[in-house]
Parts: structure tokens; C-alpha cells; sequence
């Protein structure tokens, strides 16, 4: 008899495939497509410049999508995974697009240097996986659902709460008045209670589809109230080709270099909690050469960036949340996803449509799928030996504090070398390397693997 295939690799029916590849796509989209906005506007590039810059996102997203779902000439984690570009880099960018010297060839050339990093280092951070065991991974898990949960919240408030604004030639900050209106959380509610009714009375591919149809139910309710336009839609053009170097040739310099390296680093430890979650979720184990292979596909997409006019990219948590929701576990949904994120960047008209949804309409959904992300970390703490070992809980404690920082006070580090700030903006690493600390000063180190965590999930679910 052969051996039964894994949730993770079976192949589902073409029509479940592309529902749920969009399902996927749609709750990454908004993030997906931040990054090159605000980089397109910090460069002020011409609005047909910064609508490029996002249908290049989008075709990229797509390649790396594909190199880490299908795990092909040794890259890619083959889990179910989607890649983005990752906020980590938004900061050292901004920098980079204000100096005249730098501007956007030399962003390009600091991205495909540090994907070329990324690809030499990965067997190195992969070899850490022993300093990671249950107690680690599940306060870092726990530390990405609640980081998310800011997202979750301000998608549902419309936006952001505070805008940035120059007045008398200072810069200042000034509340949003678009921010949290009665209509947009009305429509979060009501797109919640959508997926948390399907959940409950749905039935089988239905209640695998909660999240979709939740957003499509809201974006519905958004057009009757005149919230959701499509103008945008109207006047994209139905085609257009994204080439390499389409900006010119990058130009490389050795500080933008050594500061997007660093943030690769960063990106990579946050993608060994992202790996690690998705091994409990998932219930497929992650062993070091998995790892690396996962690891090695950030750098190649970070790379493949770079040569098509984007930024770095990383797995993005936000699905890593919806898997769990779901229950489908199959990587070719997410490969499905990739190549949808391919035809989007392609077909920039299809992209306005998708981009058309509002704000609030994914907030009803965020605020359900990023805590799914916390709650599999509390789940995963719950098979952690706190009563006889009492260092834990100063592990999970001090960790999750220091987590916290970044999120509760944004400029508490502001004192602090600038060159810092990519390490210490981060609460996931913040998390990561005082949990890792920590585990290391209290218990020491000793052999892990990803077996215990998914053990320790099964004793959670025992309970």
C-alpha cells in the first residue's frame, strides 16, 4: 500500500483551489500592496510610476509565493505559505529615498544584495533550531498574533489613527477624522459575524470559505453604502508586462547594503516563528534542512525582487492565520494563490478590482485570523511544563514584555543608535532573541526539534 498523502501536499479539486487561492490573496492584499505606496510616494514618483511599483509587487509576490510552496532545486519550505514584502524594510527605505545619492536604483541594489545574503546565510539561522523549543516558540507565536491584532484593528477602524502632516515647517501629528466612523465598524462587525456564522452552521467547503465570503458579503454592503468605487477599476488597463531593471540599472552602495542585510537577519528569525507556526498548524513537522530550504526562498525572492523593481519579501503572518481558520492545510492552495498574485500584476485592472476593497471590510476578517495566530501560541504554552520548571514562566513573562515595546511605545528606543532601529522597531525579534536569552540562561540548550511543538499541541488539544 502507499504511504497516505499529508494534508500539506494533497492536491484539492481546480474550482476549491482557486476559491481558496483567492481567499488567500485577498487577505494579503492590503499588505502587499502598502509598501510600495509609501515608497513610491516617499520617492514622489508620478502616479503611473507608483501604480507600476505595485503591479510589480504583486508579480514578484507571486514568484516567491511559487519558489516557497513548491520547493523547487532546493528553495522553498513546501507549506502553505504566501510571501509579501515585509515592513521590516520600510524604515531603512525611507532613509534610502531621501538621499539623493541612494534613491530607488540604490534601494534596488541593496535589496539584491541582501537576497543574495539571504541564500549564503540561510543554513546558518537554520542551525539555531535548537534554541527554539516549546516555550520559545509558543511566546513567539503569541507575540505575532497579538503584533498582527494592531493590524486587525486599524483595518477595522478605516486606516490608521494618527496621520503624519508638515504645519509652520514642523512635522506633526494630527488624529484621523476618517478614523473609526460608526459606518466602517459597523461593516466589521458585520463582516465578522458573517465568518463567525459560516464557521459555526457552515458545512464542509463552506466553512472553509468563511473568510472569502465574509469579505465578499462586506464588500457587497460597502458598495450599497457608497463606500466600495470602482472608478480605478474602470480606467486600469487590462494588460501590461513587468521587466526587469525597469527603473534602470541599480546602483550599489556599502551602507543602504550592510542596513538591508541586517534587515534580512531580522526577516529571517521572524520567518523561523512564521515556519514554526504553521508546523503546528499544519501538524507536518519542520526539521533543520526544511529550514533552510524555507529560509533560502526568502533570499531568492528578496533577489527576485530586487531584478523586478520591488523590495524584500518574507512569509506573511496574516495567512499563516488563516490556515488556521480554514483547517486547509494544502500547500497548492497557496501555489494557487501565487499564481493569481501573478496575474494580478499582469492584469493591473483585476488588481484595481481587488484593491478597490476597503479597509474596514478586512478588519472584520483580520480581527478573527490574527487571533487564531495568538491562539495557537497560547496553545502551544499550554503544553509547556510551568509547574515543576517555574523558569518558564519568567521566559514567557519577560518576553512577551519586551515584545510588547514596540507596539505600546513606539519611540521608546529613540534614543538609541539609528542604526538600531531595524533590530529594536521589531517586537516579534525583540520576542524572539530575549525568549531565545532567556531559555538558554535558565534551562540551556537542548535538542529540539519541531516534534515537541507539535507534540505539546497534541497534549493542548487532549485538554
Amino acid at each position: 500500500m502507499s504511504e497516505a498523502v499529508h494534508p500539506v501536499d494533497e492536491i484539492l479539486p481546480a474550482p476549491k483551489l482557486a476559491v481558496l487561492g483567492l481567499q488567500h490573496v485577498l487577505v494579503m492584499y492590503a499588505g502587499a500592496v502598502a509598501v510600495p505606496l509609501i515608497i513610491g510616494r516617499a520617492l514622489k514618483l508620478p502616479p503611473q510610476d507608483v501604480a507600476f511599483l505595485i503591479s510589480a509587487d504583486l508579480f514578484a509576490c507571486g514568484l516567491a509565493t511559487l519558489a516557497q510552496c513548491l520547493g523547487l532545486f532546493g528553495v522553498g519550505i513546501r507549506l502553505p505559505v504566501m510571501m509579501g514584502v515585509t515592513f521590516a524594510s520600510v524604515g531603512p527605505m525611507l532613509s534610502m529615498a531621501a538621499s539623493p545619492e541612494i534613491g530607488l536604483l540604490g534601494i534596488y541594489g541593496s535589496v539584491i544584495a541582501a537576497g543574495v545574503f539571504g541564500i549564503i546565510v540561510a543554513p546558518f539561522v537554520s542551525r539555531l533550531l535548537p534554541l527554539f523549543p516549546p516555550v520559545v516558540t509558543g511566546t513567539i507565536i503569541l507575540i505575532i498574533g497579538i503584533s498582527l491584532m494592531r493590524v486587525g484593528i486599524n483595518w477595522a477602524g478605516g486606516g490608521i489613527p494618527f496621520l503624519t502632516q508638515t504645519i509652520d515647517g514642523k512635522v506633526v501629528q494630527v488624529a484621523n477624522p476618517n478614523y473609526g466612523q460608526l459606518q466602517g465598524l459597523g461593516i466589521s462587525l458585520f463582516v465578522m459575524l458573517v465568518i463567525l456564522g459560516l464557521i459555526k452552521w457552515g458545512k464542509g467547503f463552506l466553512a472553509n470559505v468563511a473568510v472569502l465570503l465574509g469579505i465578499i458579503a462586506g464588500g457587497v454592503l460597502a458598495t450599497v453604502l457608497g463606500i466600495m468605487h470602482f472608478e480605478k477599476v474602470a480606467s486600469a488597463p487590462w494588460f501590461d508586462l513587468i521587466l526587469p531593471f525597469h527603473f534602470g540599472m541599480p546602483t550599489f552602495h556599502l551602507v543602504p547594503i550592510i542596513t538591508m542585510c541586517i534587515v534580512m537577519v531580522v526577516v529571517m528569525i521572524e520567518s523561523v516563528g512564521m515556519f514554526l507556526a504553521l508546523s503546528d498548524i499544519t501538524g507536518k513537522p519542520v526539521d533543520q534542512k526544511a529550514l533552510t530550504k524555507g529560509l533560502r526562498a526568502d533570499g531568492v525572492g528578496t533577489f527576485l525582487g530586487g531584478i523586478f523593481n520591488t523590495f524584500p519579501y518574507t512569509s506573511f503572518s496574516q495567512n499563516v492565520g488563516l490556515v488556521g481558520v480554514t483547517g486547509v492545510r494544502s500547500r497548492w492552495v497557496t501555489v494557487t494563490g501565487g499564481l493569481i498574485m501573478l496575474g494580478l500584476g499582469l492584469l493591473p485592472k483585476m488588481a484595481a478590482l481587488v484593491e478597490a476593497v476597503p479597509q474596514v471590510v478586512l478588519g472584520g476578517a483580520g480581527l478573527v485570523m490574527f487571533g487564531m495566530v495568538a491562539a495557537t501560541g497560547a496553545r502551544i504554552l499550554t503544553g509547556v511544563d510551568f509547574k515543576t520548571n517555574r523558569f518558564n514562566l519568567f521566559i514567557v513573562a519577560v518576553s512577551v514584555g519586551f515584545g510588547m515595546i514596540p507596539l505600546v511605545s513606539p519611540n521608546f528606543f529613540k534614543n538609541l543608535p539609528h542604526e538600531l532601529h531595524p533590530l529594536l522597531e521589531s517586537g516579534i525579534l525583540l520576542c524572539a532573541i530575549v525568549a531565545v536569552l532567556l531559555n538558554v540562561f535558565f534551562n540551556g540548550v537542548k535538542s529540539s526539534s519541531t516534534e515537541e511543538i507539535v507534540a505539546a499541541a497534541k497534549q493542548a488539544e487532549a485538554h
